[in-house]
């Protein structure tokens, strides 16, 4: 089972869009300052999760979000 997730900080406010066949685990480490992409940013909260059954739809969905019209879709489904 992988995961696509979304991260907020509350630092400055911004989106971290994320994979990982771990997401326990893969938050400790973002909140433990371990990930090179989020130890600035912290605090964070997680946003968002989706969970899918193969790591190629998962990595896929990550790509999309990371789009200007993934990042829409994505804010939408959230309710921004």
């Amino acid at each position: 089972m992988y995961t696509v997730y979304v991260l907020h900080s509350l630092k400055d406010n911004q989106w971290y869009i994320g994979c990982t066949s771990n997401l326990e685990n893969r938050i400790i480490a973002h909140s433990k300052g371990q990930v090179r992409s989020t130890k600035h940013r912290l605090p964070i909260e997680l946003l968002h999760k989706e969970e899918f059954a193969n790591k190629y739809e998962a990595f896929a969905m990550e790509r999309f979000y990371k789009t200007a019209v993934g990042k829409r879709v994505l804010k939408k489904k959230l309710g921004n």
